[in-house]
């Protein structure tokens, strides 16, 4: 027979679409044409495939080889098809068994002397694979990755040689498990930091609920030390929150297995694009703001940024998820993430310093702080004024609580929140949320009092009541209190600038 069937998989977004290699041999003048929107090093694989089978001492047919990829309208990029597309020709030219290779899939470069090397974005593969119930054959150095979701076959042959053996049953090839080795991470510890109580317990409070967070003050005062001390309060990710964390590192080209369970945290430069930021380009790949899925994204001197960039943070941050659109379709990566970030209240920096005289007039002020829009504060739960450290508390203060007791007190108020309510407190909403706080007469008077006279938003109001629910799950406390109310607003400190100023 001379026309052989194939399986691999595309990549589109997070999705891994099934492609059908399908090699027809016939009549004619030798050649390989490749169709079905192939990019170049699609298009390439012809002289690597034909090298491969030389080299590996297969006969290259002198045919005309016509190889489809389908479907046609699926942009094909890459070399993980030269696997598929060398064994439809071996297939179509006898000399392999075609009757077993429907029940796989194949995933893989090769090299001229028919090695098998790695290729990007394996995981997303390895899971559509098991859904569709079939053995995904990849490079042994995608063998992990290809592994992370347990309850998938997979095989990984280190040489073209070695898989054909398989095919006709003289060596078979065993199933791959992972052996993942992961790292231990030495994540700053926050017994470094001296003072700033108020600083201290805003991180934690934003660790329990994985609500967003800013801090505000001078230059030096520890904003930058506190925030990249929280991935260290933070429970390892398990389940399918870490595969959806792997797949998004796999698409980008960066995942690695010592990393498996461990939180990304993501601090790009001030500098960063746009695109840069969400995601996009022409072969459209995850952004900042989805590498950084599962866990921390950390901008600092957040006014620095383009107003541009720190706008497209506004609908990731709602909706935890990115929309890039083309013009033939639009693709979605999961942008779930945590916010930190730190800024100077002035120009100068020193507005409000104990220390030191702010050299900035009001307007200067002004304009600095409204750098940031109303609508991006209003998203993040917590702004926090911090005050630099005296060196009396520098050099004399006794120890503080370490990042491991902390972190115990997080992963059990996480814990409370999960039992009782199924999510994290930063994602209640509706009736949810008010059926959560649970708020008495007397403390909706007082709340509704304060933001009337604070003018706070709508938005700003719910994330307040995320914010109390937070407080209260730490104080292991049935209902919302008016303390915890009280608490969750001291943290609006910019919103309250803007309405005294106002």
């Amino acid at each position: 027979m001379t026309l052989a069937v194939t399986y691999s998989r595309a990549l589109i977004g997070v999705d891994a679409p099934l492609v059908t290699v399908e090699v027809h041999l016939s009549g004619g003048l030798p050649g390989m044409s490749i169709v079905g929107l192939p990019e170049t090093a699609v298009r390439e694989s012809r002289d690597r495939v034909r090298s491969a089978l030389i080299n590996a001492h297969f006969d290259m047919p002198a045919m005309r080889i016509t190889i489809n990829l389908a479907p046609a309208d699926l942009p094909k990029e890459g070399g993980r098809y030269d696997l598929p597309i060398a064994l439809g020709i071996l297939a179509a030219s006898g000399q392999i068994p075609m009757d077993k290779l429907a029940q796989y899939e194949f995933l893989g470069e090769l090299s001229l002397a028919g090695e098998l090397r790695s290729v990007s974005a394996v995981l997303p593969a390895a899971i559509a694979a098991h859904a569709a119930g079939r053995i995904l054959v990849v490079p042994l150095a995608n063998g992990d990755e290809a592994a992370l979701p347990g309850d998938c076959t997979v095989l990984a042959p280190d040489h073209l040689l070695a898989l054909c053996a398989h095919l006709h049953g003289r060596e078979i090839l065993p199933d791959h498990h992972a052996q993942l080795q992961p790292e231990p991470v030495n994540y700053p510890d926050m017994a470094d930091v001296k003072g700033q109580p108020q600083a201290r317990r805003a991180l934690e409070i934003a660790a329990s609920g994985e609500h967003n967070l800013l801090y505000v003050g001078s230059p030096g005062a520890g904003k930058t030390m506190l925030a990249k001390r929280l991935p260290g309060l933070l429970p390892e990710l398990e389940g399918v929150d870490a595969l959806e964390v792997a797949a998004v590192h796999s698409i980008g080209g960066q995942w690695q297995s010592s990393r498996w369970r461990q939180r990304p945290f993501r601090d790009p430069h001030h500098t960063a694009s746009p695109v840069a930021m969400v995601g996009g380009g022409s072969r459209p790949r995850p952004g900042e703001v989805s590498l950084a899925h599962g866990g921390v994204l950390f901008l600092d001197e957040l006014p620095e940024f383009q107003r541009q960039v720190l706008e497209v943070l506004r609908q990731p941050l709602e909706s935890g998820e990115i929309v890039i659109a083309r013009a033939a379709q639009k693709l979605r990566f999961p942008a779930r993430f945590q916010l930190v970030a730190a800024m100077n209240p002035c120009p100068c920096g020193y507005l409000d310093d104990k220390q030191r005289a702010c050299r900035c007039s009001p307007e200067q002020v002004h304009r600095y702080q409204a750098k940031i829009s109303g609508p991006l504060l209003d998203r993040i739960d917590m702004h926090v004024p911090v005050q630099p450290v005296v060196a009396h508390v520098l050099l004399n203060a006794p120890a503080e609580e370490s990042s491991a007791i902390i972190r115990q007190r997080v992963i059990a108020t996480r814990q409370r929140q999960l039992v009782k309510r199924g999510v994290l407190n930063s994602q209640l909403a509706g009736q949810d949320l008010d059926a959560a706080c649970g708020l008495s007469t007397e403390d909706r008077q007082f709340l509704e009092a304060t933001l009337q006279k604070l003018h706070f938003s709508a938005r700003a109001f719910h994330r307040i009541l995320r914010l109390a629910r937070t407080i209260a799950d730490m104080a292991e406390q049935e209902h919302v209190s008016r303390e915890a109310l009280a608490e969750a607003i001291s943290y609006r400190y910019l919103d309250r600038e803007r309405s005294v100023g106002g």
